[in-house]
């Protein structure tokens, strides 16, 4: 395995235990048969080349974005720091903030409730709604809080804060655009405006959660300020 360089990485927050870093648009969480980067991978690249190790490197991976979805993503720098995370993650005790920007004008906060499932298309996955009696579907809850308006060459849009209590696949993407309101860029979930910037408006810009050894209280935030988030 030849791992990324350095320069490849942004690095937000970094210990013995685990690091933070900013997962860009388009970048897979981990490998697939593409063989394309993929944050694990840079992140083993980062520590392998920062601290001159040989050998395999740990990259413990505890949650993952969505290869269109940038925004805060931590990682596990040791076995024992991974199986902590991912027990809070299990139990709600791990909190992801998401903003997105969506068609049309919404004007209260809301909690969402839908039963979805994932399925295969022309070798591409989707997820579609379904009906609780559905052995398949999956519960998926969201709660959003109305940030702001915003007017993009004379089209009304809304910056919604997120915060996903569930992690079902392209589950955010899928509950806005089935309540009218998709998600700016998200051509696969119904959006039809035009294409602005060519990213999509969905970005995970803060995590927070108590530090695996420590317990201390872990609260990072990033948001780019290019592409459809200068608007902001």
């Amino acid at each position: 395995m030849i791992y990324p360089t350095q320069d490849k990485l942004q690095v937000l927050y970094e210990d013995n235990h685990l690091i933070v870093v900013v997962k860009p648009e388009n970048i897979l969480s981990q490998e697939d048969i593409t063989a394309e980067d993929d944050m694990v991978n840079l992140v083993k690249g980062y520590l392998k080349e920062k601290y001159q190790k040989p050998g395999n490197v740990y990259a413990g991976l505890i949650h993952r974005l969505d290869r269109r979805v940038g925004g805060v993503m931590v990682f596990a720098r040791t076995s024992k720091a991974a199986s902590r995370l991912s027990e809070d993650i299990r139990n709600h005790r791990f909190s992801k903030q998401y903003y997105a920007i969506v068609m049309g004008k919404i004007q209260k906060d809301a909690t969402i409730t839908d039963y979805i499932v994932k399925e295969e298309s022309n070798k591409k996955y989707i997820a579609k709604v379904s009906t609780s009696d559905d052995d398949n579907a999956k519960e998926a809850v969201l709660h959003y809080t109305v940030n702001k308006h915003i007017n993009i060459d004379g089209k009304e849009f809304t910056l919604l804060q997120i915060n996903l209590v569930t992690g079902r696949y392209n589950q955010i993407r899928l509950q806005l655009a089935n309540m009218g309101h998709p998600i700016i860029n998200d051509f696969k979930y119904g959006y039809q405006g035009d294409n602005i910037d060519n990213n999509l408006g969905l970005w995970c810009y803060q995590i927070i959660f108590l530090h695996p050894i420590s317990k201390e209280k872990i609260e990072i935030s990033y948001l780019p300020k290019n592409g459809v988030w200068r608007y902001l």
